[in-house]
């Protein structure tokens, strides 16, 4: 009789360890997941470039748009998952190219002449480690744009290539070259402006 309740109760010592010991386990991944970090957008350490081109041996004419807004802000578990999805409003106001006379003939004549465009919109999907794609909208037009991607540590810095044509802006080029004939003319003589603009983003997010 004594041995069966020295083993009764060498059992229910055992079920106990086991049971603290599971308990303090998930416990410990209770805590590492609520001080486990992420990550989130920051408007202020953001940037949005540009890469126009103009006459016949495209000489770069390089810009940025010093304002925007962001929705669906979230925190996340990595820096692709706090990326993917965001959706962005730029106003067109904001471009800068550092000429102010060519700053106005942008927005009076480029963005002037489309439709419902003093804003660009568009969102982020991330499809993969390298590549995405942006959903944008401009000209009255959604298309969407092919991106690339590269994460460092808190940084990513994004590129696509905007083929204007795409968003039937060829209206929008035409009255902008016309304002800028010599000015987009090369060393022969014909005056060219690209419908392609090169894209680019760089974002440091917030370590939460």
């Amino acid at each position: 009789m004594k041995k069966t309740l020295l083993f009764s109760l060498l059992i229910v010592s055992a079920f106990s360890i086991i049971s603290c010991g599971n308990d303090k386990k998930k416990e410990e991944i209770k805590k590492e997941n609520s001080t486990k970090n992420t990550y989130s957008i920051e408007p202020s350490t953001t940037t949005i470039n540009f890469t126009a081109y103009k006459t016949t041996d495209k000489v770069p004419v390089k810009g940025q748009f010093t304002k925007f807004t962001i929705e669906n802000t979230k925190n996340a578990n990595s820096v692709k998952e706090a990326l993917d999805g965001l959706k962005f409003s730029i106003p067109v106001s904001s471009l800068f190219t550092k000429d102010t006379i060519r700053d106005g003939k942008l927005k009076k004549f480029f963005f002037g002449t489309m439709e419902n465009t003093t804003e660009i919109k568009g969102t982020l999907h991330f499809t993969n480690e390298t590549s995405g794609t942006a959903d944008i909208t401009m000209n009255g037009i959604s298309q969407v744009l092919p991106i690339t991607y590269v994460i460092d540590g808190q940084m990513a810095s994004i590129e696509g290539i905007m083929n204007l044509d795409n968003w039937k802006a060829q209206a929008a080029l035409e009255a902008l070259n016309v304002v800028c004939f010599d000015l987009h003319k090369g060393s022969d003589g014909v005056s060219k402006t690209w419908s392609d603009v090169k894209i680019e983003v760089v974002t440091y997010l917030k370590n939460n």
